[in-house]
C-alpha cells in the first residue's frame, strides 16, 4: 500500500466532510444533540405521581393514613377531592394518575378490630408506571398496617412502641442496591445512550460518504486512478472512524460531567472496547454502502439495521435476560449487546479485563468479520 495515496484520499474525504454542511452536522452536531435529547427525555424513574385523596371518613386516623401518601416523594399531592365523580375528569385529562379512596367508618372499623378496605384507583395507560405505583401503594400500606398492629400490641401487652414494633416484625428485610445506590435511571441510561449513538452515526457517515460518490459520479475518478481497493477503503473510512472516536470521548464527557454517571472502570480498557465497537459499526456502514446506490436508500437501510436493533434488542429498555427466546437469540447476534455490557460494567461496576474479556473478543471478531465482508463485497471497478 502507498501511504501517500492513502493520505491523499483521507485529506480529500476530510475536506468534503468539512465543506458539506449536512455531513458536518451529521458528524459533529447530531451525536451530541442525540445525547442531550435522550439523556434528558428518556427517564425510567417513577416519581411525583399526581394523586388526590377522597377521604369519606375524615377522622384523625384516616387523615394520618392519607398523610403517609401525601408526604411520600413518590407522589405529588394535588388536593382532596369531595367525590369520585369530580375526580374522574382529572384522570381523563391526565392531571391525576392515582386516587386514594378512604371509606366511611375507616377509624371505627380499625378501632373495633375489623378490616377497613381502602381503594386505590391507578391510571393504567402506562403499565410500567402503573405497576410501580401499585408497589409504592402496597409498601406504604404495609408500613401503616405494621404501625397500627404495633400500637394495639403495645396497648394490650403493656409494651413500649419500639418493643411492639420488634414483636410484629420478626423478619426484617434490608435491601441494599449495589453499583447504583440511589437507583438513578440516568446512571444506567447515559452509558446505554452512548452505545445507541455510536451504533447509529458511524454507519450513517460511512454509508453516505461512499454512496454519495456513486450518486455524484466522482467515484469514477477513483476507478480510473491507480489507488487500490485497500488504499481507497482505508483512506475513505479512517476519517469517519476518527470522528466517531472523538464523538465517543465527547459522549463520555456528557455522561460523566453533565448527567453525573459514575465511571469506575479502566480508561484504557474502555477506550479499546469503544474503538473496536466503532470499527464494527463502521464496517456495517461499509456493507450497506456496497448494497445500495442512492443516499436515500443508504439512510433507510442504515436506520432499519441500526436504530431498532440497538434500542429494542441490546438491553437499553428491557434486560436481555428478560426477553423471550427468539429475542435473546437476536440480541446475541448484535455487537451492540456486548458493548452494552462493557459500558455498564465500566461505568457502574468498575470491572475490566477479568470479567469482560469475552465481550472484547467478540467485538474484535465482529470488527474483523464485518470489515472482511465489506472488503470482499466492495469492488473498485464493479461489473455493469
Amino acid at each position: 500500500m502507498n501511504i501517500q495515496r492513502i493520505a491523499a484520499v483521507m485529506l480529500k474525504e476530510w475536506r468534503e466532510i468539512v465543506r458539506d454542511r449536512l455531513f458536518f452536522i451529521l458528524a459533529f452536531v447530531v451525536p451530541a444533540s442525540f445525547m442531550l435529547l435522550f439523556g434528558y427525555g428518556l427517564s425510567m424513574d417513577v416519581e411525583d405521581i399526581p394523586m388526590a385523596v377522597l377521604d369519606q371518613d375524615n377522622t384523625p386516623l384516616s387523615r394520618d393514613y392519607a398523610y403517609r401518601f401525601m408526604g411520600s416523594r413518590y407522589f405529588d399531592f394535588k388536593g382532596m377531592t369531595p367525590s369520585l365523580k369530580q375526580a374522574e375528569p382529572l384522570l381523563l385529562d391526565n392531571k391525576l394518575r392515582l386516587i386514594l379512596i378512604i371509606p366511611d367508618k375507616f377509624q371505627e372499623n380499625i378501632i373495633a378490630g375489623r378490616t377497613a378496605e381502602v381503594q386505590t384507583i391507578i391510571d393504567g395507560t402506562f403499565p410500567f408506571r402503573a405497576q410501580t405505583s401499585k408497589g409504592y401503594v402496597a409498601a406504604i400500606n404495609g408500613e401503616a398496617n405494621m404501625e397500627l398492629l404495633a400500637k394495639v400490641l403495645a396497648k394490650k401487652a403493656g409494651m413500649t412502641q419500639e418493643a411492639a414494633r420488634e414483636a410484629v416484625q420478626p423478619v426484617k428485610l434490608a435491601v441494599r442496591y449495589l453499583y447504583n445506590q440511589s437507583c438513578q435511571s440516568i446512571w444506567s441510561m447515559a452509558p446505554k445512550i452512548m452505545m445507541v449513538i455510536l451504533m447509529i452515526t458511524p454507519p450513517f457517515l460511512t454509508a453516505l460518504g461512499i454512496v454519495r460518490e456513486k450518486e455524484t459520479g466522482s467515484i469514477y475518478n477513483i476507478y480510473a486512478s491507480t489507488v487500490t481497493r485497500p488504499e481507497f477503503l482505508l483512506g475513505k473510512l479512517t476519517p469517519y472512524a476518527v470522528i466517531s472516536v472523538l464523538n465517543m470521548l465527547i459522549l463520555w464527557l456528557f455522561a460523566v460531567r453533565l448527567f453525573g454517571a459514575p465511571f469506575k472502570g479502566n480508561v484504557v480498557f474502555f477506550s479499546l472496547a469503544s474503538i473496536l465497537y466503532v470499527v464494527c459499526t463502521t464496517g456495517i456502514g461499509l456493507i450497506i454502502s456496497v448494497l445500495v446506490r442512492t443516499q436515500t436508500a443508504a439512510m433507510v437501510m442504515t436506520a432499519i439495521l441500526t436504530i431498532a436493533p440497538s434500542v429494542l434488542y441490546s438491553g437499553v429498555i428491557i434486560p436481555v435476560s428478560s426477553m423471550g427466546d427468539a429475542a435473546q437469540f437476536a440480541a446475541s447476534t448484535l455487537p451492540a449487546t456486548y458493548y452494552t455490557e462493557v459500558v455498564l460494567g465500566c461505568f457502574l461496576k468498575g470491572v475490566g479485563w477479568s470479567i469482560l474479556w469475552s465481550r472484547i473478543a467478540i467485538l474484535g471478531i465482529y470488527a474483523i468479520g464485518l470489515f472482511s465482508i465489506g472488503y470482499v463485497m466492495f469492488s473498485k471497478r464493479p461489473s455493469r
